[in-house]
């Protein structure tokens, strides 16, 4: 007579548990500090960091964004690379003190609701990209 009680069923289900679990950790660990979502009233306010980008939806025109960005990078002293713009998207370029690239877009989404999308470095600043979104905030 056998005498093993622990049958190919059980077996399975022991592994399964094993593998969810392995998933489940390699998910957090994937997200962990991708995303932090904070959203406000309505559709402007809402602030999302993801990837190393900081994303927000603000209340201001597309043309009065693209000025109070153009602001921030005046106030915060950073070296003005490039801009390029239409009449919907426009995509700042600087570079602070110490070299690290910073790209703004701007992005109409509707007469007073704008998206505005901030990178610093390669794989982003949270914390500067919040002082460069409230300057901007702070200039509309």
């Amino acid at each position: 007579m056998n005498m093993n009680t622990n049958t190919a069923g059980q077996k399975r289900q022991g592994f399964l548990r094993m593998v969810t679990v392995v998933l489940a950790m390699l998910a957090l660990t994937f997200t962990s500090g991708c995303l932090a979502v904070a959203a406000g009233a309505g559709a402007a306010g809402a602030v999302a960091w993801v990837r190393g980008e900081l994303r927000a939806t603000v209340a201001g025109s597309y043309d009065n964004t693209v000025a109070a960005s153009n602001r921030a990078i005046t106030q915060m002293e950073f070296a003005k690379i490039s801009e390029r713009r239409d009449t919907l998207k426009a995509i700042i370029v600087a570079r602070t003190a110490d070299d690290k690239k910073i790209e703004i877009n701007v992005e109409k989404v509707s007469n007073e609701v704008t998206d505005v999308k901030i990178r610093v470095g390669v794989f982003g600043d949270e914390r500067v990209s919040l002082m460069i979104l409230d300057k901007i905030k702070a200039n509309l």
